[in-house]
């Protein structure tokens, strides 16, 4: 580990020295320097340029500087490319909340430009709790992980951080099982969220489990948001406890009918 942490601080030293417009981005020079990387962040971009003479090697430059939040580096060794499957000038999205990554061959792009990197961004801006909004969405809703846990709150509770910090603490136990959303009931664009799971402003805050699979969702039982029993809440929806009492309550309706 440690040897990991003096790859990034070097490549980290490195960059600083270089200068210039570049000088904000860290220039991974070997695998070790970019696995201390990928592994400092819940979400990594690494622009794999050959030469800083690349297609699209200026824009990623530019909507790296709009995105400052996260984390974003360069990488021009082929040692390191062949590490992560890389074959040509691409940019990658590393993720840990569903252990996936997404590539952008420049190669294969009709047009690049600063803006629709942003976006290709923000989209794949996955975290272990990732705040739900309309560019959010897409990426929650592309991820190969189909469950969500939600967290659907008033952004002006008094408990709302003390809430989200909690889900965030959990969520690492349930990587590429399920993504953890947090929903903001105050947002005007989230009624139709609130609407799915038949809840109002009033009845929040709410955990509930969404199944993109299946379209399914069930709320968690009205009480305390513990971290115990949101992880009791998740466990027996990973068991299956939750679908077959539904299905029993559904076989139970309809035997009175």
């Amino acid at each position: 580990m440690f040897f990991i942490l003096l790859s990034l601080f070097i490549a980290r030293v490195t960059a600083e020295a270089a200068g210039g417009e570049e000088s904000a981005l860290l220039r991974l020079n070997d695998v070790p320097a970019a696995q201390a990387f990928i592994d400092s962040s819940e979400v990594a971009v690494i622009g794999f340029f050959e030469t800083d003479e690349a297609r699209g090697y200026k824009e990623f430059l530019a909507a790296a500087k709009q995105m400052e939040s996260l984390s974003v580096a360069v990488c021009g060794e082929k040692e390191v490319w062949a590490k992560y499957n890389i074959t040509s000038d691409t940019i990658s999205i590393f993720r840990k909340a569903d252990v996936h990554q997404k590539h952008l061959k420049l190669s294969e792009a009709k047009t690049i430009d600063a803006d629709g990197l942003v976006r290709f961004f923000t989209i794949n801006n996955i975290h272990y709790i990732t705040e739900y909004n309309q560019a959010s969405a897409v990426g929650l809703f592309q991820s190969e992980v189909k469950t969500h846990l939600l967290l659907i709150a008033n952004r002006d509770m008094s408990d709302f951080n003390q809430l989200k910090e909690k889900l965030r603490a959990l969520a690492p136990k349930y990587t590429g099982k399920m993504l953890f959303v947090l929903v903001n009931g105050r947002e005007k664009s989230n009624a139709l969220v609130l609407d799915y799971f038949k809840l109002r402003s009033r009845d929040l805050p709410r955990i509930a489990i969404y199944d993109g699979d299946s379209d399914r969702e069930w709320l968690m039982p009205k009480g305390e948001i513990s971290a115990e029993r949101v992880q009791n809440f998740c466990d027996s929806y990973l068991r299956g406890d939750l679908q077959k009492q539904s299905e029993a309550e559904t076989s139970e309706d309809k035997s009175e009918l």
